[in-house]
């Protein structure tokens, strides 16, 4: 066990030797590969800010339900026994007949036409707000609610949820296409940046194999470099994400003061930045297998 951690030290000091020599190659590397992950992940947060502002402060639909004409005054306490119950209504509000009929009393224009009338044509009603406001809920709810008894017609304004729920879809299936193509870029930086490292170790490399080195242990420090490039390259995102956040915050004050809402963008999570460290670190280790092994498969 002893020699086993001693060789991968060993191996990790080696390639933090080569990544400062030379710096410049390095940094290049590392700044590419820095500005290339931050791209998402700037992306995926603002997304993600954009639909808590949404579920917040976005009007939710409602559901209107209208009892039948014939409905009694026992069918309609049932029905609202019911809503009191359901485990997808989150409040609701009743109006009844007279109510209503009271209230269209008072608009201008409507006194005299209900004046003449000899009977309450208008239902009792009840208006449902659900603790879920997606699209698909709110039909299901819909369908459910038009079954039970005297009622007559359930409505639900899903339009604009509908239109919502496609407009985060299409923002989250464009964000996994762009982190995909950027994930490879970076494969890409980093297998170019282990191929320039093999050309100028290529002596050693070759000494190497003929003093039997195996080719887990020529592989090894290459692959820590990779790991140190992805690891410091998502350290960069990390950091120009913040960046970026604390400045857009900055001159979202005035425009949070003019709608009254808060729209500075929170600071990336934690378990976010842990993430991309991980996700960079396996994109740098997988680019530097490659290019080794490619290397390796060259020289034979």
């Amino acid at each position: 066990m002893k020699t086993y951690l001693s060789a991968h030290w060993r191996a990790l000091k080696t390639a933090l030797y080569r990544l400062y020599h030379p710096p410049l190659m390095s940094l290049v590397s590392l700044l590419m590969i820095g500005t290339t992950l931050a791209l998402p992940l700037a992306c995926g947060l603002i997304i993600h800010h954009l639909q808590t502002l949404t579920n917040t402060y976005s009007p939710h639909p409602q559901i209107n339900l209208f009892m039948a004409q014939d409905a009694s005054a026992t069918q309609f306490k049932q029905i609202e026994q019911r809503l009191q119950t359901h485990a997808g209504v989150s409040s609701y509000r009743t109006i009844p007949r007279a109510q209503a009929l009271e209230a269209m009393k008072a608009r201008t224009g409507w006194a005299d036409i209900m004046a003449g009338l000899t009977q309450n044509p208008l239902p009792d009603a009840f208006i449902i707000s659900t603790i879920d406001h997606s699209a698909a809920t709110l039909d299901a709810l819909r369908t459910e609610l038009l079954a039970w008894p005297k009622v007559s017609t359930v409505q639900v304004d899903t339009e604009w949820a509908r239109r919502l729920d496609s407009l985060l879809r299409l923002g989250r299936s464009a964000l996994g296409l762009l982190a995909g193509a950027l994930s490879i870029t970076v494969l890409a930086i980093v297998f170019q940046s282990i191929q320039l490292q093999c050309m100028n170790h290529r002596d050693e490399i070759d000494v190497q194999g003929l003093l039997g080195a195996t080719n887990t242990f020529i592989r090894r420090p290459f692959l820590y470099f990779g790991y140190v490039l992805g690891l410091i390259g998502g350290g960069i995102a990390w950091g120009l994400v913040s960046a970026t956040l604390i400045v857009l915050n900055t001159e979202l004050v005035q425009l949070s003061a003019l709608y009254d809402i808060p729209l500075s963008i929170p600071p990336l999570p934690l378990e976010w930045g842990l993430g991309l460290l991980c996700a960079a670190a396996i994109l740098g280790g997988l680019g530097a297998y490659l290019s080794v092994a490619r290397h390796l498969w060259n020289t034979k």
